[in-house]
């Protein structure tokens, strides 16, 4: 079975399943090559499929769900171009299949996953190789299960768990990505169990709001203090905000759309009228920049402002307090003000099939209303 679709979530989720031994295929109406294979088991796989020196090519790009809609148009059309360029990517697998070192595959990760499905790539081009770089010269096969636990526990005793765990998650994820593009072995990192971490529930006390906001208003630096306003007052995730464009700003309707969140779908989130009048003096200032926090570098936006969150809590006598916590912030004072669960998280982007339909009953009003309400309860503490 062959068939043009226009590939979005709700299509692709409701795609019927093919008989015994049969296979479906479905191709995108709006990237020409990309594909969907779906197999009896309900396997779903995005591949590109079209001709490369007069013969059909095949190649595999990744399983939805985990590959995004977007991610998979935006890897076909790279494949595609390095087609077009006289490059089988399929002879790449080949390559990687004979024995690659552990800095060879990071390289590879870096173009082919990391750059192109995470707005956090810039951590993982940093992190790895200030921790592993005593790795890039081995090769894949040789690094074992227990060197993999040792420097785990080696980064939580020096850098703390967290900084472990997430490193552990790119080891897994590197070995994983090797596997799918064609390397013959197995993921030593597999059956490696994260360190219990312990959930947060900090976030800025009545008490500490005039401080916090007295030091914001005394940092030097614009572009820090306006994101963390916009941080505090949208309660939107960090890789979000440092990417912001003006593109997907509506300023009559007072709304950012997000395009992608971590669970991969697009949110609509309330501007406050704070948030725009700080958003407006910025486009004023600086209206040729597609980024709201133009920076120099390799991404074009602000990357990491933890130097300006330091000095910020330096000067309020804040401690603790980190930078997703303001996040933390915004939905507990949307509950201080009366907001219950269902609108705390449907403002944040929370994913949850139990609050789903009921968000699905709800106007954006009462959503607005209350992180209105929220942002107000806070600037009031600030006097």
């Amino acid at each position: 079975m062959q068939k043009n679709i226009n590939f979005i979530k709700k299509t692709l989720d409701s795609l019927k399943l093919p008989d015994k031994n049969k296979r479906h295929y479905f191709y995108d109406t709006k990237i020409k090559g990309l594909e969907l294979m779906v197999t009896e088991q309900g396997t779903k796989s995005f591949k590109v499929y079209r001709k490369f020196n007069g013969k059909p090519v095949r190649v595999t790009l990744g399983k939805y769900p985990e590959m995004t809609i977007e991610n998979a148009r935006n890897e076909a059309q790279r494949v595609i171009a390095d087609m077009i360029s006289g490059k089988n990517p399929n002879e790449e697998k080949k390559n990687i299949r004979s024995e690659t070192t552990f800095g060879e595959m990071f390289k590879i990760f870096m173009e082919r996953h990391s750059k192109i499905t995470k707005k956090s790539w810039i951590a993982d081009e940093q992190d790895v190789p200030r921790f592993l770089s005593h790795w890039f010269e081995r090769k894949l096969s040789i690094i074992t299960k227990q060197e993999i636990q040792l420097i785990h526990e080696k980064i939580r005793k020096e850098n703390g768990l967290y900084q472990a765990n997430r490193m552990l998650a790119r080891i897994h994820i590197i070995y994983n990505k090797a596997i799918e593009w064609g390397w013959n072995g197995t993921n030593p990192a597999s059956s490696i169990k994260k360190f219990k971490e312990k959930s947060r529930d900090r976030f800025l006390h009545p008490d500490e709001l005039p401080r916090f906001f007295e030091s914001l208003e005394a940092e030097p630096n614009s572009t820090i203090k306006d994101y963390i306003y916009v941080s505090l007052f949208t309660g939107a995730r960090k890789s979000n905000v440092l990417s912001m464009k003006w593109e997907d700003i509506n300023f009559e309707r007072c709304e950012w759309l997000i395009p992608e969140t971590k669970n991969g779908e697009s949110l609509r989130v309330h501007l406050t009228e704070k948030v725009i009048d700080i958003l407006k003096n910025r486009l004023q200032s600086n209206p040729n920049s597609k980024w709201v926090f133009e920076s120099i570098g390799k991404t074009g936006h602000l990357v990491e402002p933890k130097s300006g969150w330091k000095r910020i809590l330096q000067r309020a006598g804040i401690k603790d307090l980190r930078l997703h916590d303001l996040r933390r912030t915004l939905g507990s004072w949307q509950a201080a003000t009366g907001a219950n669960s269902y609108i705390i998280g449907r403002s944040l982007g929370h994913k949850n099939q139990q609050s789903t339909a009921i968000y699905a009953r709800l106007s954006i009003d009462p959503i607005k209303e209350s992180v209105e309400k929220a942002a107000q309860a806070m600037l009031k503490h600030a006097k």
